[in-house]
């Protein structure tokens, strides 16, 4: 098991609705150990993240580019 720490996120869709998140995070392990990296995750209208065992669908290639040209606009995706 592990639980995610967010650094960072960029989101599309407006607030109220689902939105699709890019993030930057640390996974932590139940070991002790820990990893740098990035997920896509859902968030759901009410603002929660959308908690899943599968991978987040991203819905067209569009919607990925924004993702990664928000992150590297932010200064956090390089």
């Amino acid at each position: 098991m592990a639980w995610v720490e967010v650094h960072d996120e960029v989101q599309t869709g407006s607030e109220g609705d689902w939105s699709l998140c890019f993030h930057r995070c640390t996974y932590h392990y139940d070991d002790g150990s820990c990893e740098e990296g990035y997920r896509f995750i859902w968030r759901m209208p009410n603002g929660h993240l959308q908690p899943a065992r599968g991978q987040a669908r991203i819905p067209d290639a569009a919607t990925l580019r924004a993702l990664i040209d928000q992150a590297q606009g932010k200064g956090w995706l390089t």
